[in-house]
């Protein structure tokens, strides 16, 4: 039995949090009629005696529920967004031994967040995680959630992914990121996006770049969807990916509908480790299979179904639609088209009633269409989980490690470098105390670095490498 810990740092990474843990809840729920802890619960959830006064030792192992607790770290540096979760639905999930905040912000600053915030909360978040850590029997991943234009986010984000390497080397590290988009409202956003690139790409094993542009487009389809009216074409209550799916909340606010489907991605990238399977996929295996370079851990995510046709008389989505949805640039988390670029592996989170030969035939269908490395032409990872998402027959989350990353990392170098040939904001970041120009230098050379790599990869597109010649035996 295994557990994980999820860290959300920041406005973003705490409405995201908190939806996958609503979520989550409700998907436990449907499944645990009975209100017994069980294994699948573990993986993200203590069972605590709150009855019980003597501190640290009131887990209890089995049994029925008396208080789920989120195995999760909250750290923002307002206290807002925080207090906000505290005061909700989920307040009795977290506990102030969980918590770490401040009043005032990090004001759009990498720097900031990276070199105040972070020495000065340090051994606050060390001691909260290892707190977190001690009520494991076997902690397994370390998911953490920011955004990347944010100082918040982005800097202290990037220094809590540093303190997990350090503290925690033999525990994987999953990074989910939400990357601003071209017309963010924050202007330093490009500086504190490749700034915390630099972290990721030496410091993540694996990260799950979501693209703020992706979800508004996936948001407004949905809404299109559910307002055309169209016989045949009404979108069940509650069964959209943008929808809290009856959780909690309440009136819905500006990112609820995007958080919801960075919380759907989460959802389903961690049901193999709460939900029994034919075919269950370790948390670990991810970075064992998908990542064959370091600094490539790069994993494009697409989710579907977006939605579930509320029509009885209409057919659902035959499960080979479903797959081809997959690898359309529809359904991709951040605007990329997986199948003109090239695979070095891919993973497939299948959830419901789904036969594993259905996984293989739709597997051989496909494959023509999508162009792998000529050195991994098997380069697959399949996970089959039994319980579908609430409201739905089946779902799959597709992991492509892809070179189609590389659009997304060039537009951003494009947005750093024209801010820094003016040198425009420069000012706000350098007069924190540690920061220094080289740290920009360093950070986008990184980045090209990166981007070079791709391109390297790119550039065997279409040739094979010829088999190595067979060793002969003189006679």
């Amino acid at each position: 039995m295994t557990q994980s810990i999820i860290v959300q740092v920041g406005q973003c990474g705490n409405q995201v949090g908190c939806r996958f843990w609503d979520l989550a809840l409700r998907e436990h729920a449907h499944v645990n009629k009975k209100g017994i802890y069980d294994e699948a619960l573990s993986n993200f959830f203590r069972n605590v005696d709150t009855r019980r006064s003597d501190g640290e030792n009131n887990d209890i192992t089995g049994g029925k529920i008396r208080s789920l607790k989120a195995r999760a770290v909250l750290i923002d540096m307002e206290e807002g967004v925080v207090n906000e979760i505290l005061q909700g639905p989920l307040r009795d999930v977290f506990d102030s031994t969980q918590l770490v905040t401040d009043v005032s912000g990090s004001g759009n600053n990498w720097a900031v967040g990276h070199r105040i915030y972070g020495p000065a909360c340090q051994e606050q978040v060390v001691e909260k995680v290892r707190r977190a850590a001690e009520h494991c029997d076997s902690l397994q991943c370390f998911f953490l959630i920011h955004s990347m234009g944010g100082g918040t986010g982005s800097g202290l984000g990037s220094y809590v992914l540093r303190l997990l390497e350090d503290e925690f080397p033999e525990v994987y590290r999953i990074v989910t990121s939400v990357y601003p988009s071209a017309e963010d409202d924050v202007i330093t956003s490009p500086y504190n996006s490749v700034l915390a690139m630099r972290e990721l790409s030496e410091r993540a094993d694996c990260v799950l770049p979501v693209d703020n542009q992706s979800l508004v487009e996936i948001v407004n389809k949905i809404r299109y969807m559910s307002h055309q009216g169209k016989p045949g074409h009404v979108i069940k209550k509650d069964s959209t990916i943008i929808s809290g799916q009856g959780g909690a909340g309440g009136a819905e606010k500006p990112f609820d509908a995007m958080n919801n489907i960075v919380a759907n991605l989460l959802l389903n990238l961690t049901s193999s480790a709460r939900f029994d399977g034919s075919l269950n996929m370790d948390l670990n295996e991810i970075a064992m299979n998908l990542v064959p370079f370091p600094r490539l851990h790069y994993l494009v995510p697409s989710l579907t179904p977006l939605y579930t046709l509320a029509d009885v008389n209409v057919p659902p989505r035959r499960l080979d639609q479903m797959f081809t949805d997959a690898f359309s640039r529809d359904h991709q988390l951040i605007r990329a088209d997986p199948k003109h670029s090239l695979y070095l592996a891919c993973a497939l989170v299948v959830r419901g009633n789904v036969q594993v030969s259905d996984l293989r035939r739709n597997i051989e269908r496909l494959k023509p269409s999508l162009p792998f490395v000529s050195w991994n032409q098997e380069g697959w990872k399949t996970s089959l989980c039994s319980v579908p998402p609430v409201g739905h027959a089946h779902s799959l989350l597709a992991l492509a490690n892809n070179t189609c990353v590389k659009p997304t990392f060039l537009e951003l170098k494009d947005r750093f470098m024209k801010l820094y040939r003016k040198k425009a904001h420069l000012h706000h970041y350098l007069h924190v105390e540690g920061m220094e120009q080289g740290c920009f230098t360093e950070a986008i050379s990184s980045l090209s670095s990166l981007i070079e790599e791709y391109s390297q990869l790119d550039a065997t597109k279409g040739t094979l490498t010829p088999d190595a010649p067979r060793l002969t035996i003189a006679t």
